[in-house]
């Protein structure tokens, strides 16, 4: 029999975080969360999305054992912005039994017909920064930190418990090319006639705390470019300092690219950082009292690049600025030994992020869900 509890309180939070890694220890695939960011994600007073969001906390248990997870979050923004009743599920986490799984989709469903909800969606988090998607393609391909990662048996449950595809994302792996190959010269040149003709400036940085000047940016030019993208909720200034916090230890200077105009106003900007997936695991995702280091370590060694964020302003995005920004990178990947780029997840439809790779060396190797299910 499996009983559905409410996770209230901290040590019941604590214990909503860490079922992952016993239900997931020693697999290949599974990447922790940094701890006490993810605890942190839970607490009003530390999350600024609970400005408009509420949540539900939900283990399941079989004898006094967990053997499952789910959260529940109601995003009244996101509700309002787009004329919808939903309720969408995260962090879903479950032994291989239909019982257990069920059981979790039925706590959120509940709660969602209690709310005067109609649909409930996920896996989706509290904002389009959060983790989303259940990976469906590439079980056996390389894990990053910031997707999640689950074994094969999970979209086979959601399938069974009749929740269907709302929206894919799809990801790239991308080989380095060969700094004095003709394509990579080509795109070089475009770059350079691009900042020219638009009158706009690349920055550089030598340390992430030069990025200070161009912060609040960052988010207003995220708001404006994704605006319009499946589930976006504009981002407040509280979360955009909650993002920032968590982001500053984990980006190296030499892939944040900006760009900006005469004014010094960021037009674009793209962001990336070395695989983290691997340190992460080390240290258990424990930053202290030594799971620092090899977090540190991972910054500035090591043969991988995870492209994390890309946006141009909508003003721009036919002038060829992108290229400065993707040779750029590419130029320092290449400096620092790195032979392989992966892409975060890029919606299926979004052809416009997927056309900034073209002429590269790439394959589509993941595909991640978001599920829906309509319970009126």
């Amino acid at each position: 029999m499996v009983i559905i509890k409410e996770a209230v309180g901290k040590k019941m939070l604590k214990a909503f975080r860490d079922f992952p890694d016993t239900l997931h220890a020693g697999k290949d695939y599974y990447v922790p969360e940094l701890k006490m960011d993810e605890l942190n994600m839970y607490l009003p007073e530390k999350n600024g999305a609970f400005e408009y969001c509420d949540a539900k906390f939900f283990l399941a248990y079989r004898e006094d054992r967990i053997v499952g997870r789910i959260l529940g979050i109601l995003v009244k923004a996101a509700n309002e912005k787009y004329g919808t009743k939903t309720v969408r599920f995260s962090r879903i986490e479950f032994i291989d039994d239909l019982e257990v799984s069920g059981a979790l989709l039925g706590a959120v469903e509940d709660w969602a017909k209690s709310l005067g909800m109609t649909e409930v969606t996920g896996p989706h988090g509290f904002s389009d920064l959060d983790k989303e998607g259940m990976q469906v393609v590439g079980f056996g391909e390389v894990p990053l930190e910031i997707t999640y990662n689950n074994p094969a048996y999970y979209p086979e449950h959601m399938e069974k418990h009749g929740y269907t595809k709302e929206v894919d994302w799809v990801e790239y792996q991308i080989a380095m090319p060969d700094p004095n190959d003709e394509s990579f010269l080509r795109i070089k040149r475009i770059a350079d006639i691009a900042l020219k003709r638009n009158n706009l400036e690349l920055l550089k940085f030598n340390k992430i705390r030069d990025l200070k000047p161009y912060i609040a940016q960052i988010f207003d030019l995220l708001n404006t470019c994704y605006k319009d993208l499946f589930g976006y909720v504009p981002l407040s200034d509280r979360q955009a300092n909650d993002y920032l916090n968590s982001f500053t230890m984990l980006l190296n200077p030499d892939y944040a690219k900006f760009i900006i105009d005469k004014n010094d106003k960021l037009v674009a900007f793209g962001l990336a950082a070395p695989w983290l997936a691997g340190a992460f695991k080390r240290s258990k995702g424990k930053l202290f009292p030594l799971g620092f280091i090899p977090i540190l370590h991972a910054k500035t060694h090591g043969d991988r690049l995870v492209l994390y964020l890309v946006a141009v302003h909508p003003d721009y995005q036919a002038s060829g600025i992108v290229a400065p920004l993707i040779t750029n990178i590419c130029e320092a990947a290449l400096k620092n030994g790195i032979k392989v780029t992966e892409t975060g997840p890029e919606l299926e439809k979004n052809t416009k992020v997927q056309q900034l790779w073209k002429g590269f060396d790439r394959t589509q190797h993941k595909r991640r869900r978001c599920y829906i299910k309509h319970i009126g």
